[in-house]
């Protein structure tokens, strides 16, 4: 890892002396002109590939058009994207920003107005998990808990109580008076690809309907079509009140949003929120052309189909080099793998292999793939883990 290519850049990211000039659905061209194959995804980013062609016209057109307004007049386009998104989920209401950590402050924001707006003020604290990432604002920050990225902040910002994941006793002692909701990812991805039950998510929506708190889902990574539908909790059977989307949503075009029921929204009145940026032509278009594909009959069939491919061949590896890696995780195309050895040397193994990975917490390393990948590339894409792990086991030994 180096920053000696960036001097100017402010060194918050151990980036990879490795660059890259373009795109073609899932392949990076660096500048050397080498091709590697991306099971990054940008982090579950570009959920179409790079250079999508829809993406590309779609940004072309609206770019001869119009960039920017601000919010004071109407969006013709972002309220037809807005009612897409609730008429494909629970939500009544969308707000648009441009990340995830926004989508998770707005989410935040919706939760304690919502108290608020009926009296108790002072209802205003979530619960949320261990192993949990909600971003890098103060607020999301603290709602993620983790000491390695509050280092250094000051004081957390209050209103966050974490319990372990899927710790249904725990979650019920920390409802206290002052609490106002639940906040959880259904797959903790930066957490090492681990998913929440379908019995625990419906335990915790019986939970906040009992106590009149909001259910808050984080999908900045599992939604808009990353496990095998445009979102989790679809596939899980529980919906809930307020829920943030990011990262696929514009396909690699900066764009989050917050979905929210009627009522959940019901505190946010003109002026309690707002943003810039937020709804911009240019991301809304993008997200709408991400749409346009993800809804055609037939690409979630193949997002699970692919899957279960990657799942079997990739099972098939651990059984042949159970020294180096030790378990499949997540759901569609939101894959961790468990590494016995460090997982940052997996990384690094198999990007020597033109194969671009992730790493996550509980030593895994993420497969992201864009969700348009090939029986060929998944194909493709075990091999070099296959080659990877017979050199990091020939490390090994030569070590020993």
């Amino acid at each position: 890892m180096t920053n000696s290519a960036a001097p100017h850049l402010l060194p918050v990211f151990a980036r990879s002396d490795l660059g890259f000039e373009r795109g073609e659905g899932c392949w990076l061209i660096a500048t050397n002109g080498e091709r590697y194959l991306d099971f990054t995804s940008g982090v579950a980013v570009n959920a179409l590939g790079h250079a999508h062609p829809a993406l590309v016209a779609a940004l072309q057109e609206q770019a001869t058009k119009l960039w920017h307004m601000s919010d004071l007049f109407q969006s013709p386009d972002g309220e037809k994207l807005a009612a897409r998104l609730c008429n494909e989920s629970f939500a009544d209401f969308v707000f648009f920003c441009n990340s995830g950590a926004e989508a998770l402050e707005c989410v935040i924001k919706v939760v304690r107005r919502y108290h608020a707006a009926k009296g108790h003020p002072d209802r205003y604290r979530m619960i949320t998990f261990e192993g949990a990432f909600h971003g890098r604002t103060l607020a999301t920050l603290a709602a993620t808990g983790s000491a390695k990225y509050l280092e250094g902040f000051g004081p957390p910002m209050e209103g966050f109580d974490q319990v372990a994941h899927g710790d249904l006793d725990a979650v019920k002692k920390a409802i206290g008076p002052q609490t106002a909701g639940i906040l959880i990812e259904p797959i903790q991805g930066e957490g090492g690809v681990r998913s929440a039950t379908p019995a625990f998510l419906r335990a915790l929506r019986q939970l906040c309907d009992e106590k009149g708190l909001l259910l808050a889902f984080d999908e900045v990574q599992t939604g808009m079509g990353r496990t095998g539908d445009l979102f989790a909790y679809r596939r899980l059977g529980v919906e809930p009140d307020v829920m943030s989307l990011a990262k696929a949503l514009g396909g690699g075009f900066p764009i989050g949003a917050c979905l929210a029921t009627a009522e959940a929204a019901s505190g946010m009145t003109p002026g309690s929120h707002g943003s810039t940026f937020g709804g911009n032509p240019l991301a809304i278009a993008a997200a709408n052309a991400v749409l346009d594909v993800m809804l055609k009959p037939g690409f979630f069939d193949h997002v699970q189909r692919m899957s279960l491919l990657l799942k079997q061949k990739l099972a098939s590896v651990i059984d042949r080099h159970g020294d180096v890696v030790s378990e499949v995780r997540g759901e569609g195309l939101l894959i961790g793998i468990k590494a016995v050895v460090p997982s940052g040397d997996l990384v690094a193994a198999l990007r020597d292999q033109k194969l671009l990975t992730v790493g996550a917490g509980d030593n895994v390393v993420r497969f992201l793939p864009p969700l348009i990948v090939t029986e060929a590339e998944i194909e493709d894409s075990v091999g070099r883990l296959e080659r990877a792990c017979t050199a990091l086991s020939g490390n090994k030994r030569a070590a020993s």
